[in-house]
């Protein structure tokens, strides 16, 4: 649930990020010159709570024709999907859909094997989780994950790829410093994020489970690692003789 960020920065842009170096500036609009040139990458990472939950449960089901077999499948979805309609705060979906036929020991079609499915996101983890506990009546649990939602994940970006920046002009003023030089140059450098990691959901029943129904899960949904680098090179000035 969680998508990947990448951006080549332009020389301007890293102006904008970076400026306010004196070290940086005195080399600022220099070409470069191929020497003195050091790469490195710097991490900014942060951890946040994960706030949705993403479910796929889905029909398996046998005929002896393609018919009997399309009306039992059409028949349990059209069922999940109006389910899902009585929770307006979960999105539900049309899953994948596979048929294949059973053949014999002689290669002839003796019946049909077919699969629906249904997707469900939402960030309201109690009424998805009291969603899938009403569908394992008729379904079956094929995966349940959390992580972070795309809204929260860019805006949280959006922080990280500042701080990694100011990471990495911090670096780039330590190494002019280190190596005895006037300034730096940036030859290039690319951010990219790499968040997204949804990990195994810790669920439990509920004690308060309706008679005669499946058992509600209690999620814990758990954390996930945001996290941007900032990789590039730069070119070290040294001083006039």
């Amino acid at each position: 649930m969680s998508k990947s960020l990448s951006k080549t920065l332009s020389q301007a842009s890293i102006l904008a990020l970076l400026g306010g170096s004196a070290l940086f500036t005195q080399a600022a609009n220099a070409e470069p010159t191929g020497y003195n040139q050091i790469s490195f990458n710097v991490e900014a990472n942060q951890e946040v709570e994960n706030d949705q939950v993403t479910a796929t449960l889905y029909k398996q089901a046998q005929a002896t024709t393609p018919k009997r077999l399309a009306t039992e499948l059409n028949t349990a979805m059209n069922q999940a999907l109006n389910i899902a309609k009585r929770y307006p705060t979960v999105t539900a979906s049309t899953g994948q859909q596979h048929t294949y036929p059973k053949y014999d020991d002689n290669g002839k079609i003796v019946g049909w094997t077919g699969r629906v499915s249904i997707d469900l996101q939402s960030n309201d983890f109690a009424k998805t989780s009291e969603l899938v506990a009403k569908l394992q009546e008729n379904l079956v649990v094929q995966n349940i994950q959390f992580g972070v939602s795309e809204k929260k994940q860019k805006q949280l970006e959006q922080e990280l790829i500042k701080k990694a920046s100011l990471q990495f002009k911090q670096q780039a003023q330590s190494l002019t410093e280190t190596w005895d030089m006037s300034g730096y140059q940036i030859v290039n450098v690319s951010i990219n994020s790499n968040g997204g990691y949804q990990p195994r959901p810790l669920m439990m029943m509920s004690d308060t489970a309706a008679k005669g129904g499946v058992p509600a899960q209690n999620f814990e949904a758990g954390n996930t690692q945001v996290g941007v680098t900032a990789s590039g090179t730069i070119e070290l000035i040294p001083f006039m003789k």
